[in-house]
């Protein structure tokens, strides 16, 4: 094959695969071993280190001397929290797609060879923004329900229509991403993916697949084991999800949860009033569910 044929295939990745992480170096070699394993590597792997103080740069340096086999590239930041490695991540990739692969999870031998005839139907149509796939355990079981058979859809209406629970795999186009990018608010390190994932819905559906090719690990000091905590130290991006969810079309019951939600978080906010987080909602009806986001606030106060 000459230079020029090496270059091409080079510059048109079809998938990037991007690992956030904040002090999980020992970790991280786990990851990597998936990527090497991979029966087709048409894929770069781009990795944010959110300002570990561990050695995680001398690990990824490692890495990239050892393998050849697909590119690696390593950015750090200032400690900010994942939403904004991910917008950094976006900004940097070549790649078509973009796939989030956590620093704690990895992926079967397979998945990126079964992955690309999928991403290559996709890539064809433009009312798709990309394709998702399911979480399994090492066990190889389904994190949540499963189905028979593809579903068209969107990521509100894989939750809230067909009744799909469990954590996700969404692979993105790349150029949606980044017309999708995650509210930066200061002091704030942490913003719901399913902030961005919900307004991508409003336009564009996913083609969804029953294939657990990602390995999920819930372990200990993850954003799984502490979302409430972490809801609270960024009450305005939470809010700005529990809001703009109960203006979707979702059940009433949905809607009143995300109230509740809102709420509840909105009491870690002081810098807005009850006022003026009631002028936020779509009418005064959901002031009604304030007295139990209140009571909800207190109990995570007292859980913490």
């Amino acid at each position: 094959m000459d230079s020029g044929n090496i270059w091409n295939i080079v510059m048109n990745k079809i998938l990037t695969i991007f690992t956030p992480t904040y002090n999980r170096a020992s970790l991280l070699k786990r990851v990597f071993t998936s990527l090497q394993k991979q029966t087709y590597k048409n894929f770069e792997w781009i990795i944010v280190d959110d300002g570990s103080t561990d050695n995680t740069e001398e690990v990824v340096k490692s890495f990239i001397e050892y393998t050849q086999d697909f590119s690696i590239n390593y950015f750090k930041q200032k400690n900010g929290g994942k939403h904004r490695a991910i917008n950094f991540g976006v900004k940097k990739a070549k790649g078509d797609f973009f796939l989030i692969l956590d620093s704690d999870d990895y992926l079967k031998e397979e998945a990126i060879e079964v992955l690309n005839p999928l991403l290559d139907q996709s890539r064809l149509n433009a009312n798709l923004a990309g394709v998702a796939v399911r979480r399994a355990y090492s066990d190889g079981n389904i994190v949540g329900n499963i189905f028979d058979k593809s579903i068209l859809a969107n990521s509100v209406s894989i939750r809230y229509q067909h009744k799909i629970i469990g954590d996700l795999v969404e692979i993105f186009k790349t150029e949606i991403l980044k017309k999708y990018k995650f509210p930066e608010i200061e002091n704030e390190k942490f913003c719901p993916e399913a902030l961005v994932w919900n307004r991508i819905a409003q336009y564009y559906n996913l083609q969804f697949y029953n294939l657990g090719l990602y390995i999920t690990e819930y372990l200990p000091g993850g954003l799984t084991q502490k979302i409430i905590k972490i809801r609270m130290q960024s009450p305005i991006a939470s809010m700005l999800h529990y809001v703009e969810l109960v203006s979707y079309k979702i059940p009433i019951k949905e809607k009143v949860k995300a109230t509740i939600n809102f709420w509840r978080f909105s009491f870690n906010d002081s810098s807005s009033s009850i006022l003026d987080n009631l002028k936020k909602l779509p009418n005064l009806f959901y002031g009604a569910f304030l007295p139990l986001g209140l009571l909800m606030y207190f109990n995570d106060k007292r859980s913490q």
